[in-house]
């Protein structure tokens, strides 16, 4: 008969496989998705061919791959994987299955960020320009110059690079979008401090928030010109082509930095999880310093995300829900499976979007709560008959 030790061993082992099995379905999904659109110019096959370096590709099928489609795949795996990361810390952080980086505050100071930018013309993006060009030309030297070599030397492909990351209208959303998000999530921690330090105070809070800022941007919204209320629309449906392919990158760079940090809270998270504050205070764990941390690290990474792509809701919810059905609810498996599984459902909501009725494009934002929210019941459904 085998121990319980063995046992743990036996189910861990068949876990990371399966959680190796889905990175290796995103990776084969990364690759179809570079093959596959409306361009007449350009198939699977030949998409395959060029990027191993089989054959040459013309000046048209050169921009498609790596101008349009690579940015969109890049940015759907870091996207995915950040803000599922993102919905399992703040879940095991605050012992919510409802929390989601997007209900906590998050995406209604995005959501007012552009609604400034857009409707009232607001910029924050001035005060802080030195800064971002700073930051940006920093980038530039040490990150950004190297990786274009490579590109050139291997693909023999110039990236496009702008004198900053992002220029003109699209600044001002995108900086509004990012800064108004980590206010609000500093406003959350700060009031929910005084209110009490418990969980709930930080969901009381952020719900109370959320629904003061919707107001906010409902009455601006109101008085929105037609072009201005089209505009705010567009970018809360959420879409991956508003990045090109040197902002996926510096994106990337930076969501795979906070990863590790990430990691780092898997034993805090689950001692929070097995036996509340009490238990985890046991343990060493101080439940407070510990749910701040968390929140401010899964903000960040959001707030990265959507300020370039706009709002996409359902995978910070749904992400973590599904691999817990997998994995368990050890977060040493639950965080890695989290960011593989939301990178999977982000990439095939944007491959499905742009392929279903091409070339007309839906956004990934839609696609996933059309495609996620039946599988994620159906998922419900079928554990429930298990008991």
């Amino acid at each position: 008969m085998e121990s319980i030790s063995e046992i743990h061993i036996k189910k861990s082992k068949f876990q990371i496989l399966l959680i190796l099995a889905l990175s290796l379905v995103t990776l084969i999904l990364a690759i179809t998705s570079m093959g596959v659109g409306s361009s007449e110019n350009l198939g699977f096959f030949s998409t395959f061919k060029i990027v191993l370096g089989i054959d040459q590709s013309n000046d048209i099928q050169s921009s498609i791959i790596w101008r349009i489609r690579l940015p969109r795949v890049i940015i759907a795996i870091v996207g995915g994987a950040a803000l599922a990361t993102a919905g399992a810390l703040m879940q095991g952080s605050l012992g919510n299955p409802l929390v989601s980086p997007l209900t906590l505050g998050v995406a209604s100071g995005a959501a007012l960020g552009a609604a400034l930018g857009i409707i009232i013309g607001f910029s924050i993006s001035e005060p802080i320009g030195i800064i971002i060009d700073f930051l940006w030309n920093l980038i530039l030297n040490i990150i950004i110059y190297p990786v274009n070599m490579i590109s050139m030397a291997i693909f023999s492909v110039a990236l496009d690079i702008p004198p900053i990351p992002f220029t003109g209208a699209e600044t001002v959303i995108i900086t509004n979008a990012f800064i108004f998000s980590l206010f609000v999530v500093f406003l959350i921690i700060k009031l929910g401090n005084y209110r009490s330090v418990s969980a709930e105070s930080y969901i009381l809070v952020g719900i109370a928030i959320t629904f003061i800022c919707g107001a906010i941007v409902s009455t601006m919204t109101y008085f929105a010109s037609d072009s201005q209320l089209s505009q705010l629309t567009h970018w809360s449906f959420g879409s991956l082509a508003r990045t090109s392919l040197i902002q996926s990158i510096s994106i990337s760079i930076i969501i795979i930095l906070l990863m590790p940090n990430a990691m780092k809270w898997a034993w805090d998270l689950n001692s929070l999880s097995l036996g509340g504050d009490d238990f985890a205070i046991s343990t060493g764990v101080d439940p407070i310093v510990t749910r701040k941390k968390i929140l401010i690290l899964s903000a960040f990474m959001t707030s990265i995300i959507i300020s370039f792509t706009g709002l996409i809701g359902f995978l910070g919810l749904a992400a973590p829900h599904m691999s817990r059905l997998i994995v368990g609810n050890d977060y040493r498996k639950l965080i890695p499976c989290s960011a593989v599984f939301g990178s999977l459902l982000m990439l095939f909501a944007d491959t499905l979007g742009r392929t279903l009725f091409a070339p007309i494009v839906i956004p990934v934002g839609i696609m996933l709560s059309i495609i996620g929210g039946p599988f994620f019941m159906y998922l419900l459904l079928q554990k429930r008959r298990k008991y």
